[in-house]
C-alpha cells in the first residue's frame, strides 16, 4: 500500500483473480458465495483495511461479525494482526486486544471484531462498512434489527460473505441480490472458480462426500439439502415448477388446511388442497377468530371442501364458531400421537407426509415465502430413535425478519389423516330425509338407450 502519509508500505497481498474481481465489483451491499477454503476471510479483512485507510471522514467505524465470538478470534483477529503489523511498526496503528480493534493513527479509523452471538455489544454504533462471515449461521435480526440500522448516516456498506447452508439469512440475502434490489450485487466461486485447493484435493474430495455435501459446501449450491433438512430448496423449486391440467386432478377429494395465526406478527393461513396440487394459498392478518371462521366457512361452501382441517393450537375459537355453524371441522394437533409410530408426534409426521407429496409429484404456487417455508426445517432424531422437526419458534429465528412459516403448516394440516370424496348430492337429499341409493344418485348417459 501506498500513500499513506506519503509512505510505501508493503502490506503483503497479491489477491487470486477471483478477490481481485470481487473487490472492483463490489456494490454498497454485496453477497458472495464461496466455497470452504477459498480465502474469503482474507478477502473481508483485506477490503476492511482499504476501506478503513482510505476513508476521510470522521472517526470512521468498521466491523467484522462472525457468529460466535470465539470463533472471530480464531478466523479473523489473529490474521487480522499479522496483516496490520506493517503498520503498527510504522507507528501508524494501534492494537487493542481487550477490545479487539485496529485503530488507525493517521485517521482514527477503528477496526472490530465481534461475535453475533452478542448482538446487543453492536447497537447504537454508526458504521461505515460491516463483514458479516459465514451468514449461513447468522440470525437474521442480527442484520435486519441491529447492523443495517448502523450504516443509515453515512451510507455505509456490507459484505456478506459465506458457504451455503439451507435456507436461511445467507440463502435469502443472495436472491435478494440475484433478484436486482437496488444496491445489491451477487456472486458465487465454486472450488473450480477459485483454484484455491489442488486438482487432486479436489477430486479426492468429490469421492468421498455426499454429493449433496460436495454440491453444498465446494460448488456452493444454495439448493443443495442439508443432511436434516425435509425438504430442500431445490424440491421446493422444482414443485414450484409444476402445472396440471384441472383433468389431472379434479377426481381427488378438496381438502382445506388453516393455521391460524398464535401471535401478533404472525399470519393467518388458509390452504386448498386437490391431489397433487396446491390450488389456493391466502395469508390474512389481523384476524380475530369469528373473521378467520367466518373466511374459512365461505372457502368450505364455494369450494364444496370434502374435508377441512384446523392447527388447533391457535384455533380452538375457530374451530368451535365453525362447528356452531354446522360444518365438519378436523382438530390437528401438532403435539398430539401420531398414526405412525416412526415419529414423535403430529407435527413431524405431517410434514414428513408433505415431504412425500411434494417427492411424489406435488405442485405448489411460484411463491419464494412458501419455497423458503418448506426448505427452513431440520429434523432430528429422539434418545428413542423417533424423528422429530424443529419448533416454530426455531425456524423463525432462521426465516427473513423472524417471519413464521404459516403458509407451509397450513399444507401440512391438508396431510393430517386422508380423505374420501364426499357426496354432496346425496348430503342434500339425505338432509330433507329422502334415501338416495347409489344407482339412483349416479347419472347414467345410457339409461334410456
Amino acid at each position: 500500500m501506498s500513500g499513506v502519509l506519503g509512505l510505501s508500505i508493503d502490506l503483503a497481498y497479491i489477491p487470486r483473480d477471483w478477490q481481485r474481481q470481487c473487490h472492483m465489483n463490489m456494490a454498497r451491499f454485496t453477497v458472495l458465495a464461496l466455497h470452504r477454503r477459498a480465502g474469503k476471510t482474507e478477502l473481508a479483512l483485506r477490503e476492511l483495511l482499504e476501506n478503513a485507510m482510505v476513508c476521510r471522514l470522521t472517526m470512521p467505524t468498521y466491523f467484522y461479525v462472525a457468529p460466535f465470538l470465539k470463533q472471530a478470534k480464531t478466523i479473523a483477529w489473529a490474521r487480522l494482526k499479522q496483516i496490520v503489523e506493517p503498520l503498527r511498526a510504522a507507528a501508524l496503528a494501534s492494537i487493542n486486544e481487550s477490545e479487539l480493534t485496529v485503530t488507525l493513527t493517521f485517521n482514527q479509523a477503528v477496526i472490530r471484531v465481534f461475535g453475533a452471538d452478542n448482538p446487543d455489544a453492536m447497537r447504537g454504533v454508526r458504521l461505515d462498512g460491516v463483514v458479516l462471515d459465514e451468514v449461513a449461521q447468522i440470525k437474521p435480526e442480527v442484520w435486519d434489527e441491529i447492523l443495517q440500522p448502523t450504516l443509515s448516516d453515512r451510507m455505509g456498506w456490507a459484505l456478506f460473505i459465506g458457504t451455503p447452508k439451507g435456507v436461511n439469512l445467507f440463502s435469502q440475502l443472495f436472491y435478494k441480490a440475484l433478484a436486482g434490489a437496488p444496491g445489491w450485487t451477487a456472486a458465487k466461486y465454486t472450488v473450480y472458480d477459485t483454484e484455491a485447493i489442488s486438482a487432486d484435493e479436489v477430486a479426492r474430495l468429490r469421492q468421498d462426500m455426499t454429493e449433496q455435501a460436495f454440491a453444498r459446501e465446494y460448488l456452493c449450491d444454495f439448493t443443495a439439502a442439508g443432511d436434516d433438512q425435509v425438504l430442500s430448496l431445490l424440491e421446493a423449486e422444482d414443485a414450484a415448477r409444476r402445472h396440471y391440467r384441472e383433468e389431472d386432478y379434479s377426481y381427488a377429494p378438496r381438502i382445506i388446511g388453516c393455521d391460524p395465526a398464535r401471535f401478533g406478527g404472525d399470519r393467518s393461513v388458509i390452504t386448498r388442497r386437490q391431489g397433487l396440487v396446491l390450488t389456493r394459498l391466502t395469508a390474512h392478518r389481523g384476524l380475530n377468530n369469528m373473521q378467520l371462521a367466518d373466511k374459512l366457512a365461505h372457502e368450505i361452501d364455494l369450494w364444496e371442501a370434502d374435508a377441512t382441517f384446523v392447527d388447533v393450537g391457535g384455533g380452538a375459537g375457530v374451530i368451535d364458531r365453525l362447528i356452531q355453524l354446522g360444518h365438519t371441522v378436523h382438530e390437528v394437533n401438532f403435539g398430539a400421537a401420531p398414526a405412525d409410530p416412526r415419529f414423535l408426534n403430529k407435527r413431524a409426521e405431517v410434514w414428513f407426509n408433505m415431504a412425500d407429496w411434494v417427492r411424489a409429484g406435488g405442485a405448489i404456487p411460484d411463491d419464494m415465502e412458501l419455497k423458503q417455508e418448506l426448505a427452513t426445517p431440520t429434523y432430528s432424531y429422539t434418545s428413542s430413535n423417533k424423528i422429530q422437526i424443529e419448533s416454530k419458534d426455531d425456524i423463525k429465528k432462521r426465516l427473513q425478519g423472524g417471519a413464521s412459516p404459516d403458509k407451509a403448516d397450513s399444507l401440512a394440516t391438508t396431510f393430517a389423516m386422508p380423505v374420501q370424496k364426499r357426496d354432496f348430492k346425496r348430503e342434500v337429499f339425505e338432509h330433507m330425509g329422502v334415501s338416495v341409493s347409489r344407482t339412483e344418485r349416479e347419472y347414467d348417459p345410457f339409461e334410456n338407450i
